[in-house]
C-alpha cells in the first residue's frame, strides 16, 4: 500500500539538521495529518461543501493541526542536553503511542477517501494518465521547497536557525533564545508533516503502519542525502519518492528493495550521503 509520494517528504528537509527527536517525531504529524484530513473532508462533504474544494480543505485542515507542536517540543526538551538516544526512545515510544491514539480514535482498518479528487481531471501521455491533483501537491511541495529554502538563505532570522542548527552552544552563548528556536523550528516542522498527511490521503489510504513506514523511508532520505544538509535531504526526497514510484508501476516486488539498494550503496561508497560532509 502506498502511503506516501515526492512530496510526502517535504517535511524532512527542514527537520533533518536538528535533533533526531524533530525528524522521528515528524511522523506521527505525517500520520496525524492524513487522518484529520479524511475526517475534516468527510465533515465537509455533509455540510455540501463541493469537491472542488478537497485540496484547499486538506491544506486548511493541515494547518489546523499546528497545535500540537509546542506540546511535544516542551517534552523533548527534557533531554535535549542528553544522549541522541533518549530522544529517540521517546519520539519512538510517541510513535507507537498515537498509533494506539489512531486506532482507539479512527479504528483498525485503513481508511480512505473517494476518487472525489478526480474532479480536477487526468493528463493522459499515451498510456499513461496522471492525475491533476497529484501535480498540484508536487507542485505545492515545490513551492514549499522553493520557500524556505530562500527564507533559511536570505532572511536573517534563517541565518539564526541555521547557525543554532550548525552549533548550538556557540548561537547560545551569543545570545540566541535556542529555546524559542527550538519551538518554532518544531511547529513549523508539525505542519508541514501534518499537512503533507492530509495531501496524501485522496490517492493513498490512512493506515495504522505509515507512521512507521515514513520513519523507515525518512532514513532512507536523510542517509541518501546526507545528515545535517537541506539539500541533500530534498535530494534524497527526489530519489526516493521517484524509486517507489517507478518500482510500483514498472516491477511492484522491488519497490522497498530497490529503495535500500541504493542505500547499501550509499552507505558503501560515500557514507556520508551525497551531500553530507565527511568529519576529519
Amino acid at each position: 500500500m502506498q502511503t506516501s509520494s515526492p512530496a510526502a517528504y517535504f517535511t524532512q528537509p527542514f527537520c533533518s539538521w536538528w535533533p533526531p527527536g524533530f525528524s522521528l517525531s515528524s511522523a506521527c504529524s505525517y500520520a496525524l495529518g492524513a487522518y484529520f484530513g479524511i475526517t475534516f473532508i468527510g465533515y465537509a462533504h455533509q455540510f455540501g461543501v463541493s469537491e472542488w474544494l478537497i485540496l484547499p480543505g486538506l491544506i486548511i485542515s493541515g494547518l489546523l493541526l499546528g497545535f500540537i507542536g509546542p506540546p511535544i517540543e516542551r517534552m523533548l526538551r527534557t533531554v535535549y542536553d542528553r544522549d541522541e538516544s533518549f530522544q529517540l526512545l521517546l519520539t519512538f515510544a510517541l510513535v507507537l503511542m498515537f498509533q494506539d491514539v489512531f486506532k482507539f480514535v479512527w479504528g483498525a482498518n485503513p481508511r480512505s477517501l473517494d476518487s472525489g479528487y478526480l474532479i480536477y481531471g487526468t493528463i493522459s501521455a499515451g498510456d499513461f494518465g496522471v492525475p491533476v491533483y497529484n501535480l498540484l501537491v508536487i507542485a505545492a511541495a515545490i513551492a514549499v521547497a522553493a520557500g524556505l529554502g530562500a527564507f533559511l538563505q536570505r532572511t536573517n532570522y534563517g541565518r539564526i536557525l541555521r547557525a543554532t542548527a550548525e552549533n548550538r552552544a556557540m548561537a547560545e552563548a551569543l545570545g540566541v533564545d535556542v529555546r524559542r528556536i527550538y519551538s518554532v523550528v518544531f511547529t513549523l516542522g508539525a505542519v508541514l508533516g501534518t499537512t503533507a498527511g492530509a495531501l496524501v490521503v485522496p490517492t493513498a489510504a490512512a493506515s495504522l503502519d505509515m507512521a512507521i513506514e515514513f520513519v523507515i523511508e525518512a532514513f532512507a532520505v536523510v542517509v541518501i542525502g546526507g545528515l545535517g544538509s537541506m539539500r541533500g535531504a530534498l535530494a534524497g526526497a527526489l530519489i526516493v519518492g521517484l524509486i517507489r514510484g517507478f518500482s510500483i508501476l514498472l516491477y511492484p516486488e522491488l519497490e522497498v528493495l530497490a529503495i535500500y539498494l541504493i542505500v547499501v550503496a550509499v552507505l558503501i561508497f560515500r557514507p556520508a550521503g551525497l551531500f553530507g560532509r565527511t568529519l576529519a
